[in-house]
Formats: C-alpha cells, sequence, structure tokens
C-alpha cells in the first residue's frame, strides 16, 4: 500500500491501547496524524522511516498526576518527561496551579507562598515563575499555554487553593468560611472555568500542606479551610460536566474520609463523580493504609453505591530524599515541621530552634515514642500500625552527601553506632540515644546532609499487585515538583517493567490503563493509535526494559533553568522514541533540537471533537 505521508513506524510489534493482544503492523503518520495503520505499508517516498523491529509500539503515555504548572513556563518541552515517553501530562493537581494569574496583592505571592512547602520548590524559583505571569482569568490562561511551545500535550484543571484566593484572597482563605456571595462566585468561575475545557478540578486534604509566608506559616493552604458544603457544592459543578475531580484523602480522619468520597456515589447523588485520589501506597509504617484504599475503591465502586473512584497506584518504591530536616512528610511531625517553617536558606534560624532545651525535649519524646518502654505505641509500632508515615528507622536512612565524607553510603544506624564507639566529629560529643543523634545531624550539617528512606512500596510485588488492579490507577509521580525530594518521571516506565512478568497479556492491560483508561477518564483525546488521532507515539525497547532499574537510575543534577539542583531519572535506551503530534521529540537517547524552541504538543480540553483523517 503506497501512502502520502511524513512518517511511517514499521515492524513494530503494537499495542494500541484497547487491551488486546499486541499486533505486528506499520503505522502511517501525516499532518501529525495517524493516516493508516497496515502491514508492509510502501516506504518509497517518505521523508521518516523508524524502522521498530524488536520493539514495542503504543499511544503515547499519559502521566495524570505532575505539578508542572510552574517549570512549564521556563521548559516548555518538559524534557525529563518527554525523555521517558510522556506525551500528555495533567497538571494543577492538589488544588494549586496558575488558573487564575499571580494573583499579587499588597504583600501577598500566593504562587510562592502555596507552592514552596507543598511542592517543596525553593521560592527563589516560585518568585522567577511568578514575576513572568501576566494573565489573571482562566480563559487568558489557556490563551497563554497555546502560545508556548510544548513538549507534551497539557491537561490543565481549575485548582480550589487558587479559587478560593481569587475570590476571597489569601488572608481570609485561610481564615474564614465563604459568605454566600463568594461562594457563589466560586460556583460561577469553576462553571466558566468547565466552559472553557478545563477537565477537572483539585483539592486537598492532606494535613501536612502548609503556606510558606508570614504570618501564615503554621496554617494550611487555603482549600482545606474549606466546609464540606463547599466542597460538596463545587464538585456538584464538576459532576453535572463530567469532568474530574481530583483529591487527596484528610488521612487522620476516616469519617471524613468516608464522607467526603462518598460524594463520588450515583446512588446518593443522581449520577457518578469521576474522583481520582492520591495515594494507595504500602506505607511501612501503617500497613493499613493500603488495605483501607483498595477496600474503600471497591465499596465506592459497588453496583449498589455506583461510584467512579480511582486511587492512583505508585508503580515504585517510596523513595524520598532529604536535604537536612527538608522533606515532604517532615511536615505532618510538629517538631520537625517547626524546622521547615524556617526558609531553606534561614540555617541560622534552625540554629536557635535546635539548640533550644525545650524543643529537644519535644524533639527527643518524638523520635523515641514507640521505641522504648512497654506501651501502646510501641505495639502500635510492633504491629505497623504507628500514626507517621514519616520513618523514623535508622537503619532504613540512608546517607548520599555528607561533610563527614567517611559516612556517605552508610545508614544512620551504622553512624550511630560509630559515634557511640567514639567516632564524635565536632558537635556530636554529647550523643547518648537516636533522638540526640538526629539534633546534632540537623544542628551541624543542615541542608548539607543528604540522605534517604524508602517509605513505602517496599514490596515490588505488592506493588505490582496494586498496578494492576482494575479498582486503581497508574499514577501519583508528581512530576514536576518536590526538586530534590523525589524522582518519579520514569513510573510509567516502571509500570511496563512490572507488568512485563506477566507477558504480553499484561503489558497490553497496562498500556491500556496508562493511555487508554486514563483518557478517557479525564475525557481528551489522547490514549489511542486509531485513524485520526493525533500521532502522539511511544516506542519501547523490551530488552532495555526488562533490565531496567529505575531504583538505580535516579541522579542529582544542576538545572540551569531553576538555578537549582533537582533529582532526576535516566532510563537510556528503554525508550527508543517519543513522537508527540507526528514530531520526533526523543529517539536514541537525544532529544530535538526543536524541543523547546518549536510547538510538538497542545492544550487538551475535555469534550472536544475527534480530528478524523481519511483512511484512503
Amino acid at each position: 500500500m503506497t501512502l502520502t505521508c511524513d512518517m511511517i513506524i514499521k515492524n513494530g510489534l503494537v499495542f494500541d491501547g484497547s487491551g488486546g493482544l499486541p499486533v505486528k503492523k506499520d503505522i502511517a503518520i501525516l499532518d501529525g496524524q495517524i493516516i493508516a495503520h497496515d502491514e508492509n505499508l510502501d516506504v518509497s517516498s517518505v521523508k521518516d522511516v523508524i524502522d521498530a523491529a524488536g520493539k514495542w509500539v503504543m499511544p503515547g503515555l499519559v502521566d495524570v498526576h505532575t505539578h508542572y504548572d510552574l517549570e512549564i513556563e521556563i521548559t516548555p518541552g518538559l524534557p525529563e518527561s518527554v525523555r521517558h515517553g510522556t506525551t500528555t501530562v495533567v497538571m494543577s493537581n492538589c488544588s494549586l496551579g496558575l488558573a487564575f494569574g499571580a494573583q499579587r496583592k499588597e504583600n501577598d505571592d500566593p504562587i510562592v507562598s502555596c507552592f514552596a512547602r507543598v511542592e517543596n520548590m525553593p521560592k527563589h524559583v516560585l518568585k522567577k515563575v511568578a514575576d513572568k505571569v501576566h494573565w489573571n482569568s482562566s480563559d487568558s490562561y489557556l490563551k497563554h499555554l497555546n502560545t508556548l511551545n510544548l513538549g507534551p500535550n497539557i491537561v490543565p484543571m481549575i485548582p480550589h487553593s487558587m479559587l478560593r484566593i481569587e475570590v476571597m484572597g489569601l488572608e481570609d482563605s485561610v481564615s474564614r468560611h465563604p459568605t454566600a456571595d463568594e461562594l457563589t462566585e466560586m460556583k460561577n468561575l469553576l462553571k466558566k472555568g468547565m466552559d472553557e475545557g478545563y477537565a477537572g478540578f483539585s483539592t486537598d486534604a492532606l494535613p501536612f500542606h502548609f503556606l510558606a509566608n508570614d504570618p501564615n506559616r503554621d496554617k494550611q493552604i487555603p482549600t482545606q479551610f474549606a466546609p464540606f458544603s463547599e466542597i460538596k457544592a463545587l464538585t456538584s459543578i464538576v459532576r453535572d460536566y463530567d469532568r474530574v475531580w481530583q483529591a487527596t484523602p484528610p488521612k487522620d480522619s476516616p469519617p471524613k474520609v468516608v464522607r467526603t468520597f462518598l460524594l463520588t456515589s450515583g446512588l446518593f447523588h443522581k449520577k457518578p463523580l469521576k474522583t481520582t485520589v492520591v495515594a494507595a501506597l504500602d506505607v511501612s509504617s501503617n500497613g493499613s493504609i493500603v488495605k483501607l484504599a483498595t477496600t474503600l475503591s471497591r465499596v465506592l465502586n459497588s453496583k449498589l453505591l455506583n461510584g467512579r473512584f480511582y486511587m492512583q497506584a505508585l508503580a515504585a518504591p517510596f523513595k524520598i530524599w532529604s536535604d537536612g530536616p527538608f522533606n515532604p512528610l517532615s511536615e505532618e511531625i510538629d517538631e520537625l515541621r517547626e524546622l521547615i517553617e524556617t526558609d531553606l536558606e534561614d540555617r541560622a534560624a534552625r540554629r536557635i530552634i535546635l539548640d533550644n532545651p525545650e524543643f529537644k525535649k519535644r524533639f527527643r519524646k518524638m523520635w523515641m515514642t514507640g521505641k522504648e518502654g512497654l506501651n501502646l505505641a510501641r505495639l502500635k509500632r510492633k504491629m505497623r500500625r504507628e500514626d507517621y508515615a514519616f520513618n523514623r528507622t535508622l537503619s532504613d536512612m540512608f546517607i548520599d552527601i555528607c561533610p563527614v565524607k567517611a559516612w556517605e553510603g552508610k545508614s544512620f544506624q551504622d553512624v550511630f553506632e560509630a559515634v557511640l564507639q567514639g567516632d564524635r566529629p565536632e558537635g556530636f560529643e554529647a550523643v547518648k540515644d537516636e533522638a540526640d543523634l538526629m539534633i546534632a545531624m540537623f544542628r551541624a550539617f543542615d541542608t548539607d546532609l543528604v540522605w534517604s528512606t524508602i517509605s513505602a512500596n517496599r514490596d515490588p510485588k505488592l506493588t505490582r499487585k496494586l498496578l494492576m488492579d482494575p479498582a486503581l490507577l497508574p499514577g501519583f509521580n508528581d512530576s514536576g515538583a518536590h526538586l530534590t525530594n523525589m524522582a518519579f518521571y520514569d513510573c510509567n516506565l516502571r509500570a511496563l517493567r512490572l507488568a512485563q512478568e506477566g507477558g504480553d497479556k499484561d503489558v497490553s492491560y497496562m498500556v491500556k490503563r496508562l493511555t487508554r483508561d486514563v483518557s478517557e477518564i479525564f475525557g481528551i483525546k489522547a490514549g489511542t493509535l486509531e485513524l485520526g488521532a493525533s500521532a502522539d507515539v511511544t516506542i519501547i525497547d523490551p530488552k532495555a526494559l526488562a533490565c531496567y532499574d529505575g531504583q538505580a537510575n535516579v541522579e542529582r543534577i544542576y538545572r540551569e533553568e531553576f538555578e537549582h539542583d533537582q533529582l532526576v531519572n535516566r532510563s537510556d535506551d528503554v525508550v527508543s522514541a517519543t513522537i508527540i503530534g507526528g514530531k520526533i521529540a526523543w529517539k536514541n537517547n537525544g532529544f530535538s533540537k526543536k524541543l523547546n524552541h518549536d510547538a510538538f504538543g497542545r492544550v487538551m480540553t475535555a469534550g472536544e471533537p475527534v480530528l478524523l483523517a481519511a483512511a484512503e
């Protein structure tokens, strides 16, 4: 069959996203769309031929949980996702985003105040982005996004914290409930966003997401001050438009979790509300959480309750790196939060806190709880039923970078034993127990100490089981956030790697989950290789994937764009090519020179019409 086209992908084993077994065939692309797929297409007059023999060809992978709202303003090509085969990203999760602009007023700088601690981003990076913002409404934001030289396709949502700030102002949004008029205005703005095509609405209820501005450092972000009646009123609009509600659970209150997520139920609310929630994790300190997550999903999605509820499962060990006391999970513990309420650069303020005898007393009580004596806390720790997700086990905490070079690569337990045996650098002379060691580490080294621990998903068999569970959804990669704390940009590949253990049938199922299923949930035209579809294609080498160890391929690099370090993944050789809108963005371990300079992807809005190409 002879065709006029720009590109043909030949000889690949094609997983089309339907869940069916793969078929060997060729794919033809013209003007950014798929125009044919068949065996032995004629390549004699084709400009660009990709030989995919021995490779997997699939729809471009979708990342449903990112915080790229800021990075896209600096590097719109989003290279750290493109290199791993991601062609579409969902932004504005967890109630944070730029849909309403910078929202600066007097001394308030909401982008900096909201993102700095929740997403662990340096304030100078945030201010750099906020200074570039020139729009002030959800429609002008979409117009702005369409002017960027996008790498992946972008799927924005309306973020609740920013919606509250837009209507109430930052101070009032974290001090009181809205008036009836203010709630009406919020509803009208949300309806406007839905009319404009925003794919959903995001909220947040995790109790350790705090602001980073004075005088609000002890207050959580605005979404968390919303009463249930406000959440119910706003999500009813999302339900009416059949869009997605992205949320996080109020984890410390099971009754609130149940009440909140019963909003998905079609039984109680006439029709189901599409709801995606972070996250189904096998938390090391509390093994009951993952069981509750899977049980909740099944109950809410039962025929009786008629929900559309999808908890996101992470395709990797939940490994967190810390710069001194700074990491996302530190916020859940009062004493650690007291340290990280200070600005990242303010070592002197943290030294004063660490030298305070009263603070030391409280820190010691926290750190040793459940580790000594005969009491309920000790029993809960032994049974993996602790209240903290933060891992306080010294033998699980490993030092990556340290001013004492001999300690690098060792666990905190190794260091503790060495200190007790007389290896005592300056500042460690008085160490007698674990709490003393932690205080000494933070006091002596502050953010010059980089260490890591795995807080969840230690069992790869259980992680695989969660990913393959149809009641859950692969996601929670947090791409674009936590610059030096997490690196899950490659988690779609890690999900495919785990599925690969079950052969082509399981791989086909996982491809469907990572492409067509998530696209249908978010109401976007992605995740398919059908005729007329946008030519977003990922080509993977299954042999390289089978050998890939994502855990061992995390690197800390300096990003000139951020003027800051970042943890990244390196999956070289696994992704042979990433094609977005019919253009090659990544091939043979190299980026297109046009990435960041030309537009590859586009802004995807919910409910947009399918673009059909002629089949002949």
